[in-house]
């Protein structure tokens, strides 16, 4: 176990330290954990979620289609439309952005919303920092409220055995999707108090062309089917990845006879993250091998120990732990790392593990607006004001992210607590 801790500790250390590398990191300890033994052969396989892997590349390839065909430049079109002013117009594209990343990767969302966010504050001469950055932690917060929504959704949805309606409702109670909700009504309160000052009125827009419907109608199908999966009994643990790729392979054929050349394939298949999926791969067998050496039933005793027998107290440690560490760290290798340790709480202690499970999705998932660089999102919105000319000043981030963060995490905490855990 203490070479097994010592080679854990050098990778996130490691991965905090190179971020640009953490892949190359995860994958080198991973195979560290294989050539110890540490991580045994016929184990190797069963540590992996492919179900995990494939609903990530799957969902990417068809969330290129959707932005290449245009279709939320129209709706965003739409929404400015019916807005009075600059206070209501980033009200209302940050509550979009939340609705998009529902359903499409929070960075995608990012750069989907935000080039509309630049055109209105260079249409009124206004700075679009705030506008962007109201956007990138509602893309955040909403992350958390379907299992599409975000990658530590699907890595939960895939360790839990939870299906799409799950995050609805789950063991006959509204389940995460209302808690997400309910801090969003909350957090779009502290925007307005924090934008209430800024009335310029908006110019008419123009609206934007789609130039292909079939990417929208794939996105809307792939969350029929997922839905309709969750109810077939006994279905493999496969089956969301399978949905996701194949769509992804019909609409890349479709874009192929349609653009009349191969291009249409590989588009989509060079949008896919192939970082994260190798980050994840890294990741899963790294946990399969601390898992093995007894370490993942050693830090769920480190927790027991804090709290006692006390479930309220674990669940309110892992939540708040999880808002602290997801400021600084990356969520995904959080998340893929606690939620064995939170599985082995609940059996040590006798307990559901549903409501730390919550506790800890919700916190890792809301901690990262506490910061400019605690989640992707809030990167790369910063990167765009500043190619845009516009930098960015911690001050700036904290003004919006903390109040925010705070109004989304608290109703979500008691919430899960009063639903779950009483």
């Amino acid at each position: 176990m203490i070479y097994a801790v010592i080679l854990f500790a050098a990778t996130y250390v490691l991965m905090l330290a190179l971020p640009k590398y953490r892949t190359y990191v995860a994958l080198a300890s991973a195979l560290c954990f294989i050539i110890s033994g540490m991580l045994p052969l016929d184990k190797i396989v069963e540590s992996i979620d492919f179900n995990v892997l494939l609903m990530i590349g799957g969902t990417m390839g068809i969330v290129s289609m959707f932005i290449e065909s245009k279709m939320p430049a129209r709706l965003a079109d739409a929404i400015i439309a019916h807005v009075p002013n600059v206070c209501w117009a980033t009200i209302a594209l940050s509550l979009f952005a939340g609705i998009i990343s529902a359903f499409v990767d929070n960075v995608a969302t990012v750069l989907m919303v935000a080039p509309v966010a630049l055109a209105i504050a260079k249409r009124i001469g206004v700075k679009p920092v705030n506008m962007i950055i109201a956007i990138a932690v509602s893309s955040n917060l909403q992350g958390a409220a379907t299992l599409v929504g975000d990658t530590t959704s699907i890595l939960l949805g895939g360790y839990a055995g939870m299906n799409f309606l799950d995050f609805f409702v789950y063991e006959g109670r509204p389940s995460i999707f209302f808690a997400v909700e309910l801090g969003a009504i909350i957090s779009a309160g502290i925007l307005y108090i924090l934008f209430r000052e800024e009335n310029a009125k908006l110019p008419k827009a123009e609206k934007t062309e789609v130039t292909d419907y079939v990417p929208s109608v794939l996105l809307l199908l792939m969350i029929v089917l997922l839905i309709c999966a969750s109810f077939i009994p006994g279905a493999p643990d496969i089956s969301n990845g399978i949905i996701c790729v194949t769509l992804m392979i019909i609409g890349g054929i479709y874009e192929s006879v349609r653009k009349g050349s191969i291009r249409g394939i590989t588009d989509p298949i060079k949008e896919i993250d192939f970082t994260t999926i190798g980050l994840l791969f890294g990741l899963f067998l790294v946990i399969g091998g601390i898992t093995e050496q007894g370490v993942i039933d050693a830090l769920a005793g480190i927790f027991t120990k804090l709290a006692g027998d006390d479930l309220f107290v674990i669940y309110s440690l892992i939540l708040w732990a999880s808002v602290l560490f997801s400021a600084f760290i990356d969520n995904i290798p959080y998340v893929a790392t606690m939620l064995p340790v939170v599985q082995s709480i609940a059996l040590s202690m006798g307990v559901e593990p549903t409501v730390l499970y919550f506790g800890l999705l919700s916190g890792a998932t809301l901690g990262g607006n506490m910061t400019p660089i605690g989640a992707s999102a809030n990167i790369a919105g910063i990167g765009i004001l500043r190619k845009a000319g516009f930098e960015v000043k911690n001050s700036d981030f904290f003004r919006i992210g903390i109040p925010f963060t705070l109004a989304a995490v608290i109703p979500a905490y008691i919430y899960i607590w009063l639903i779950y855990g009483v």
